[in-house]
């Protein structure tokens, strides 16, 4: 009987938006985990090291913590279906949890705001028609154990390398000198950049990993409402500490939006609100309630499946095949 941790949520979501800081800060990109996998299949270097940021991530947990990913509860072929759907959802509305629910909501953009008020809404419809038998939770554990404290010590690697790129690759003056510019960059430090993604990728396996919520049935169980006696708060606490800290750090830390690292600044700036983002962020909503992961926690455990050894290797590898799959056909 899994038993809510609302303080290892808390801490671990609050850790979440400190890394999408630093990929924007660094390199003037959303941490969108979905892009990453995206581009990745198209070529992309740098989609590609966000991803197997994650991936190395969660290889290195497990051998931090000695066990696999937990399986999946679906079959293999809902476990692909669902998979599919994500993929094609998130490509049609251009992001996912970790891009429009953390970064977009934290910049008060209305077309993530109205992404995460839709894919939530079919998320919740899915997960109360498909899994009314989530076994009910354990009374509340409020501890934080060895592992999480090593988990949070891990993340200040990659957070001191940012620190360290961003302090010894400052923007120049001619670069800050004009505000009304349309677009102001300088010439991408491509193998920085790909280290930054690299990097900022591994933290965010650990920060999530901390969080709980790679684990499916943290998801399902959030997504199934407080009426079912199977109902963790968890993904709640992840939310408020995401968004306790990545709003201030957007709002008032956000610099003279000159990517330390070369390149452009790469952060969409409003846009209206589409029949295709719409029904994207619907289906990926459905593909999300039916196995209840999303492209980071794919990630992640698939590293931590490698990682230990194949333990439930399978269907996170089919998982995100079929997210490819359907975001090759989008």
């Amino acid at each position: 009987m899994a038993s809510p941790t609302p303080l290892r949520a808390l801490i671990g979501g609050s850790c979440i938006p400190v890394t999408a800081h630093e990929l924007l800060l660094l390199n003037g990109n959303v941490f969108g985990i979905s892009g990453f996998i995206h581009r990745a299949v198209k070529g992309s270097i740098e989609g590609l090291a966000g991803a197997a940021g994650l991936i190395l991530g969660g290889v290195l947990v497990a051998q931090l913590e000695g066990t696999g990913p937990a399986n999946l509860s679906l079959a293999l072929p809902k476990v692909i279906l669902s998979g599919f759907l994500v993929g094609l959802g998130t490509k049609l509305a251009n992001g996912c949890t970790s891009g429009h629910m953390i970064c977009g909501i934290s910049r008060f953009s209305i077309r993530s705001i109205v992404a995460t008020a839709t894919f939530f809404l079919t998320g919740v419809i899915t997960t109360q028609l498909l899994h009314q038998d989530v076994p009910a939770v354990g009374r509340v554990d409020w501890s934080v154990g060895q592992p999480d404290i090593k988990l949070l010590a891990l993340q200040g690697i990659p957070l001191a390398l940012s620190v360290l790129l961003y302090a010894f690759n400052p923007t120049s003056k001619r670069d800050a000198k004009s505000e009304t510019e349309v677009s102001r960059s300088a010439p991408p430090r491509n193998i920085l950049r790909t280290l930054t993604f690299l990097a900022t990728g591994m933290q965010f396996a650990f920060a999530l990993r901390l969080s709980n919520l790679s684990e499916a049935s943290r998801v399902l169980g959030f997504l199934i409402l407080p009426f079912h006696r199977g109902f963790d708060p968890s993904l709640a606490l992840v939310a408020i500490g995401a968004l306790g800290v990545g709003i201030p750090l957007y709002q008032f830390a956000r610099g003279n939006e000159i990517p330390r690292l070369g390149g452009k600044w790469s952060i969409p700036r409003g846009g209206e609100i589409t029949p295709k983002l719409l029904i994207g962020s619907t289906i990926f909503g459905v593909g999300w309630g039916m196995a209840g992961i999303c492209p980071g926690p794919a990630l992640v455990n698939f590293g931590r499946a490698l990682g230990s050894g194949g333990v439930a290797l399978t269907p996170y590898a089919a998982w995100l095949g079929a997210m490819a799959l359907g975001g090759l056909l989008a």
